[in-house]
């Protein structure tokens, strides 16, 4: 017999809503996550369902720390950069040059492709040179980076888990080689919230250069992963079209997609009233952040507008897609607001012909770099701007084919600069071969728990309930490196 109570729209509801719904207790977590296991992020959707209809100001309420950094500018140099060529001079490398590496610094260590291989130690390929008062010895391939230096904090016992590029990269950007899991841009949004009113809380760019390897860069690398998928990273093109179909059709005016959009919305929110799934409205935001971002991006990308002077500080033209116009558009979003911005710049996989790939690159990002910390500064932004420059691990100190270097994640640099960084420092070091990290040593977990902590969270404090774990960016791990904080 029909139920005189049943509604048409009900049915509508999908099977696991339904089961969802009719199930109890602890049969009913069971039912959900085996259907579904997002659905045990019960936090996530309920603290999405209450901000998605405003502005999201994050989870982290009040801050666990006072907030040093109020945004992250990543620099990422995909690839994998070689620390015995870029920031790490090793004289007894050099003195070895051609000699075969010692079994005492391989024997039973993870290589990637040099497994079995004769293993021969390869010199620095460029001279270094100190530089600032800190007299840091950096390779005179930078001499910009070099001029600021003093502002810089250079760590030189950077390790990782992973070995491969994707793994590798997974790794870094979320703490985990596993593919599903929040991007650190991700978690910043989502424990913080965005003050862009027109702009996502997380941007990438990417940019090529001239070496040619157009290694592919998964977009999984700034995915929201198991979080709502509002929180996943939006990425701009620097060069065409910052966004595919962004734009109106032609004929369709602006208060037309206007009513397009709020129709769309009223539909999802009434379905949303049935299914009760976080994703609709994170579905509604997104729709609504298009709109605003149809007048918002291309401000942004008009660069034209920025006097000559800046542009011959960055040393690019408008829109040209390079590494330098992506620094520039980095400063820009910054500026509106953006929290959490991501720049891959490709092309440092150098396992042939190291020494013209290595001065290649630094000519694409020595003076950007320098011009973004520069700028930011000018403009009294770098004290709660936290700049970052890393790629997804090191290169080994053996040759591989004679004039490259194999992928190496037992010691490696990257460099900080900005809102909490403590300036003009040198921490940690590799041995004298540049094999491992001895002093200081650092993991990436420890790296995202002192960013956390800059942006004013406690890393163990920021997790999220999925499939009965408390998850979050640093696992079960990671301690807040003191030493190079203010």
């Amino acid at each position: 017999m029909l139920n005189p109570n049943f509604s048409f729209t009900e049915e509508r509801s999908s099977r696991r809503v339904f089961l969802g719904r009719a199930a109890q207790g602890l049969g009913k977590v069971a039912l959900a996550s085996l259907l579904s296991p997002s659905l045990l992020s019960a936090a996530v959707a309920a603290q999405t369902k209450a901000k998605d209809k405003d502005k999201w100001t994050g989870v982290v309420n009040p801050f666990h720390y006072p907030p040093k950094a109020k945004r992250v500018i990543w620099l990422t140099m995909a690839g994998g950069p070689s620390h015995l060529e870029t920031f790490d001079y090793k004289p007894k490398l050099a003195e070895m040059h051609g000699q075969p590496m010692p079994e005492s610094f391989t024997k039973g260590k993870q290589i990637a492709q040099l497994q079995g291989a004769k293993l021969v130690c390869y010199g620095p390929q460029h001279k270094f040179k100190r530089f600032g008062k800190s007299e840091a010895e950096i390779c005179d391939l930078f001499p910009q980076i070099g001029s600021v230096m003093d502002q810089i904090c250079l760590v030189r016992s950077m390790t990782t888990d992973a070995i491969n590029h994707d793994p590798a990269h997974m790794f870094m950007n979320t703490g985990s080689q596993i593919a599903g899991r929040p991007s650190m841009g991700s978690w910043a949004v989502y424990g913080l919230g965005c003050e862009a009113e027109e702009l996502p809380g997380f941007v990438v760019l990417t940019s090529l250069g001239k070496g040619g390897q157009n290694q592919p860069i998964a977009a999984r690398q700034w995915a929201a992963g198991l979080l709502p998928s509002r929180f996943q990273g939006v990425h701009l093109r620097g060069k065409g079209d910052p966004v595919l179909y962004l734009g109106n059709p032609a004929g369709v005016s602006r208060d037309q997609q206007r009513d397009v959009v709020q129709a769309v919305n009223k539909i999802n929110a009434k379905y949303d009233a049935i299914a009760d799934d976080p994703e609709i409205a994170t579905r509604i935001a997104q729709y609504e952040m298009a709109f605003k971002m149809q007048a918002s991006v291309p401000e942004l990308m008009e660069t034209k507008k920025e006097p000559q002077t800046v542009f011959d500080l960055y040393g690019c033209q408008p829109g040209d897609g390079s590494f330098a116009s992506n620094c520039l558009l980095a400063r820009r979003l910054a500026e509106r607001g953006v929290r959490f911005i991501q720049l891959y710049h490709k092309d440092w996989d150098h396992h042939g012909g190291l020494k013209d790939g290595i001065a290649l690159k630094a000519a694409e990002v020595d003076r950007a770099c320098m011009a973004l910390i520069t700028d930011l500064k000018q403009r009294g932004m770098l004290e709660d701007t936290l700049i970052v420059w890393a790629g997804e691990f090191g290169r080994t100190p053996m040759s591989q084919g004679g004039d490259g270097r194999d992928h190496h994640n037992a010691g490696f640099s990257v460099w900080l600069c900005g809102g909490g960084i403590r300036p003009g420092t040198v921490y940690g070091s590799t041995d004298e071969l540049g094999y491992s990290a001895v002093e200081n040593v650092v993991d990436v977990h420890d790296l995202h728990a002192s960013m956390l902590k800059l942006l004013g969270i406690e890393h163990t404090k920021l997790s999220v309930k999925f499939q009965g774990l408390d998850i979050r960016l640093t696992g079960i791990a990671g301690k807040v490196i003191d030493g190079i904080l203010t």
